[in-house]
């Protein structure tokens, strides 16, 4: 991102780029910046944006082609095309003879690093990777945005208030913003104004779920399976999300065998070190040996699905059943 603040501050653009990764907001944040700085607000006559899948090259070429009115640049927006995972030689092909004053910006959520046009792209342009966030960053952004407002807000309140939004920044900005609104006669946001205001999020009631695994409360654990379930959360999803506990899990149990403390374990995790001490407390319920096959069987869960040997549904069930289950009850 170091290289492309910079374009967009010195007004020296590369003649193309490619914006991708997980973080949507980031991804929305740039191009719309790109956007303002490489036009007037009010010049929509050189502003062309594509998106979906099923674009013509042949109209971007058009547009491509055609000399800016009245402008340095001529900017076109290629969204979630699809051009970077399925191949488009006609795309990949025109690329080299874009007219100089003509920018293309493409916006994806997953690219092929093998593929012809990612490469063209780098080779002739710049390519951005704006993916999820480390906990440190996300927390130095929440801070600052708190600090322009004027506000504190207490260390407890900082790691509460990540606890409950995940590291999506489009929820973090929603919920700090409910947040600022609801404390706006204080000068400060304690962790009673975070509690009063912002909602758990899906990885929130994951996180509960999995406690519930550990501790064996297995009936708790399905019920807040359920709970997700009415909130038509998909399945996969859930899958997803738990998996990637369990590997968490094993990952900050790894750390602490090998005698690092809690923040070294949060900085190579990627996490707060207050969720490092809770993922730590969960891990310690499991031998490594459990938390190995619980990795192991979630990617097993996700085959079965994919094959159609198990309902997506009911392969999540057996897995919470699986690692909830007290050990008079597995002897039984």
């Amino acid at each position: 991102m170091k290289f492309l603040n910079e374009d967009i501050r010195t007004g020296s653009f590369q003649h193309m780029y490619l914006l991708y990764g997980e973080e949507d907001y980031l991804k929305n944040q740039y191009k719309k910046r790109l956007r303002d700085a490489i036009l007037s607000a009010d010049d929509t006559m050189n502003f062309t944006a594509f998106s979906g899948k099923g674009i013509d090259v042949n109209q971007v070429i058009d547009q491509a082609e055609t000399m800016p009115f009245f402008a340095e640049h001529r900017l076109i927006q290629i969204e979630d095309s699809g051009f970077f995972k399925t191949a488009s030689p006609e795309m990949t092909d025109y690329l080299p003879q874009v007219p100089q004053e003509t920018i293309l910006v493409f916006v994806e959520k997953e690219v092929d690093k093998r593929g012809r046009m990612f490469k063209k792209v780098k080779e002739l342009g710049r390519v951005v990777e704006l993916g999820r966030q480390d906990a440190r960053t996300l927390t130095a952004w929440v801070l600052g945005a708190v600090k322009k407002e004027k506000k504190k807000i207490t260390k407890d309140a900082a790691d509460l208030f990540l606890e409950k939004t995940g590291d999506n920044m489009e929820t973090i900005a929603q919920e700090l913003e409910k947040l600022l609104c609801y404390t706006m006669d204080a000068d400060a946001i304690t962790a009673a104004d975070v509690g009063a205001v912002c909602a758990d999020t899906t990885e929130n009631r994951i996180f509960d779920m999995i406690g519930a695994v550990a501790m064996r409360q297995q009936k708790q654990a399905l019920t807040l399976y359920y709970d997700l379930l009415s909130l038509k959360e998909p399945p996969m999803r859930i899958l997803f999300l738990i998996a990637r506990q369990f590997n968490q899990m094993l990952l900050v149990r790894d750390l602490r065998d090998q005698g690092c403390d809690h923040s070294i374990i949060a900085s190579k995790a990627g996490i707060s070190p207050y969720i490092a001490k809770k993922v730590l407390t969960q891990a310690n319920s499991f031998s490594k040996e459990v938390l190995q096959q619980a990795v192991a069987d979630c990617v097993e869960a996700e085959a079965a699905v994919k094959t159609g040997r198990l309902g997506d549904q009911l392969a999540v069930e057996m897995l919470i059943v699986k690692f909830s289950e007290r050990a008079d009850e597995k002897s039984a």
